[in-house]
């Protein structure tokens, strides 16, 4: 690029720093925003429930749900943006973890829920997660990275005025990586101090945000593979916790006698809590899957399930083991329990799908593969799979329709060259 033509694009990228100011709903500074409220609301209502199917999908216990959602509800009413959709969820996931996508969609996982204690520490930290929303962090980032991509992509982005569509689009292949990313400590210093003048609001002991920190950093110590997504996304640090018992001690020191309310955590816990053993032990399956001790990793989720039978996040995960050890016929029958407990969930199929596929079962993987794009479509990477599917069972026209297909989303890598070669030996390319 010459000078001139960096000179140039400089100017229309400024335009577009102008377009895409606003004033931050919490700090009352005008700041680069490319995305807007609806533009947010739309992206969390399309990516949100294929994070939580990835997640195990969202818990079953509706009284569970309620409770956690009437907390966080409170929350946000008292928040600087209240008028957002707000909704609070628990998912199946056994790791330990809290997330919030643009919109107000904001789940705890199970693996969380079971560790905490009183209600104010869910306070804190569903109202972190509010924070996150009500700053704005997450559309500030994918603001950012919008105008990298204006600056790489030549002013015909700015001039088609597509940028934030091109954004958009590109999250299709980056999955939910893009809005789950690491915070900065500079997003979390303020999502904290968020989190607590919310809960202080709506009449919960500031020294809750103080103790779910120091469980946090307590269970890092004794189960640091439990916590390693958390503490990736979430950046914890003893500076953190300082600055929380600041607060407390000070800013909110006449908030010390509100309640923390632990029977009535206990009683809306209590069925979630009795999961505990299971799903310490679905944890420790976790851990040496990621060790790639797959034995050792069996042994502990034949103890989760154990104690909870039906459990889908359970019968997944002994599904995915029983896989890597390449014990086909157990791995489909896990599979099969596993959409039995949970019908209609979408990773249940997609590993379904995947060990068909694995396995030779070439008809039932090409099926499996179209009911997961019918629950969440979009994923190119299915057209290579339902083609190779058919190419296996000799329907080369088939094959060469999705394999086209495939190519002409946007493919790429070793299967946009595996499918090309294909269309070139049976002549519907050059």
């Amino acid at each position: 690029m010459s000078r001139r033509d960096f000179l140039r694009l400089g100017g229309i990228a400024a335009a577009g720093l102008l377009a895409g100011c606003a004033v931050n709903p919490v700090t009352g500074r005008s700041q680069l925003m490319l995305i807007g409220k609806d533009d947010e609301v739309q992206i969390d209502r399309q990516y949100a429930p294929r994070q939580y199917s990835n997640d195990y999908g969202v818990a079953r216990d509706k009284a569970l749900n309620a409770y956690v959602n009437s907390v966080g509800q409170a929350l946000s009413a008292r928040s600087h943006r209240p008028d957002m959709p707000y909704a609070y969820q628990v998912v199946n996931a056994t790791y330990v973890n809290a997330y919030a996508f643009p919109g107000g969609s904001i789940v705890c996982t199970r693996g969380i829920l079971v560790g905490l204690r009183n209600e104010a520490q869910l306070a804190a930290l569903l109202g972190h997660e509010t924070g996150h929303v009500n700053a704005r962090h997450t559309a500030a980032r994918m603001s950012q990275g919008a105008l990298a991509q204006l600056l790489l992509g030549g002013a015909g982005a700015v001039a088609g005025g597509g940028a934030l569509g091109q954004v958009v689009q590109g999250l299709g292949g980056l999955g939910m990586s893009a809005m789950l990313a690491s915070y900065s400590r500079d997003d979390e210093r303020q999502a904290d101090e968020l989190g607590m003048e919310y809960m202080v609001r709506a009449g919960y002991n500031p020294w809750g945000e103080v103790q779910l920190m120091e469980f946090l950093m307590a269970q890092h110590k004794a189960r640091p593979s439990a916590l390693e997504t958390l503490f990736a996304t979430h950046p914890m640090s003893e500076e953190r916790r300082a600055d929380a018992i600041q607060r407390a001690e000070t800013q909110y020191a006449q908030a010390r006698d509100l309640p923390f309310l632990e029977a009535r955590y206990m009683d809306n816990t209590a069925s979630l809590r009795k999961q505990a053993g299971a799903i310490r032990a679905m944890q420790d399956g976790d851990k040496y899957m990621a060790k790639k001790n797959y034995g050792e990793a069996a042994q502990a989720y034949d103890a989760a399930l154990a104690a909870e039978p039906g459990d889908y996040a359970g019968l997944l995960m002994m599904a995915k083991c029983q896989a890597a050890m390449e014990r086909w016929a157990d791995a489909r029958q896990f599979a099969r329990l596993a959409r039995q407990s949970y019908p209609g969930e979408a990773q249940a199929v997609l590993v379904g799908g995947q060990i068909a596929l694995a396995s030779g079962e070439y008809e039932q993987a090409y099926v499996d593969f179209g009911e997961y794009d019918r629950i969440f479509p979009g994923n190119n990477g299915l057209n290579f799979l339902r083609g190779y599917c058919r190419e296996k069972q000799g329907r080369f026209r088939d094959a060469a329709t999705l394999y086209k297909r495939y190519l002409r989303n946007g493919g790429s890598g070793q299967q946009a060259q595996y499918a090309y070669s294909r269309l070139v030996q049976w002549g519907y390319a050059r």
